[in-house]
């Protein structure tokens, strides 16, 4: 299989970090798309997605998946023992809410932000900005936070009591959030000890030993 990816890019963490959990990083090979250089918006990657995002999982049948839910769905279901997505009706249907609430209220508010009121990826990528709309994003992201919080006050992780794609999810949008400078409220306290947890899991170390490892020869 392959993973076509930036190194250090907050939407290609979300899978790296699912293949770390799932113990399936060896089993990858990684195709670098430089986001810098706007590799996915050329007419080439456009074939291999449409949507010109990253990452796309290539099987070896040549069989292509995009969109980092669907890319992690099919990584969790490969050895029938589902860690990342639910066992159970309840569990599954949690995890995908609160996944989708964690990219529309968060790491999507983020991207946003970053692609119109920052230079983004330079003008050879951000063909338009909208600096006020990119500014909304960022207090939307803000928000996002602070419900985020409020809900791991009650429980330990963001879809419940175990560690899920969700948080996954809440990670990358921590990531972005990093390089945007886009600093958490210093009143949500649950969510910085909850990210402060995660730091300490093994597959979020992996995921920082290979962005410490720095860009792939070109």
């Amino acid at each position: 299989m392959k993973i076509h990816d930036w190194f250090d890019g907050p939407y290609p963490a979300r899978v790296r970090i699912a293949l770390a959990e799932k113990n399936m990083l060896s089993r990858i090979e990684f195709v670098s798309v430089d986001l810098w250089a706007g590799e996915h918006k050329t007419p080439e990657f456009l074939a291999i997605n449409y949507s010109g995002t990253l990452p796309v999982l290539e099987l070896n049948d040549g069989t292509l998946i995009a969109e980092c839910t669907a890319i992690t769905q099919y990584l969790d279901a490969l050895d029938d023992s589902p860690t990342l997505t639910g066992q159970t009706p309840v569990e599954k249907g949690l995890i995908h809410m609160m996944t989708k609430r964690a990219e529309i209220e968060f790491l999507d508010a983020v991207s946003v932000y970053f692609h119109h009121a920052t230079p983004g990826l330079g003008p050879h990528v951000e063909l338009y900005q909208n600096a006020e709309w990119g500014n909304r994003m960022r207090d939307k992201a803000i928000r996002g936070m602070r419900y985020f919080d409020g809900l791991l006050k009650r429980q330990p992780f963001v879809a419940g009591g175990t560690f899920s794609m969700a948080d996954i999810t809440v990670l990358a949008g921590m990531i972005f959030a990093s390089l945007v400078k886009l600093d958490v409220p210093d009143d949500c306290e649950a969510l910085r000890e909850w990210h402060a947890r995660m730091q300490q899991r093994p597959s979020v170390q992996e995921w920082r030993a290979m962005v410490a490892r720095g860009a792939p020869q070109r």
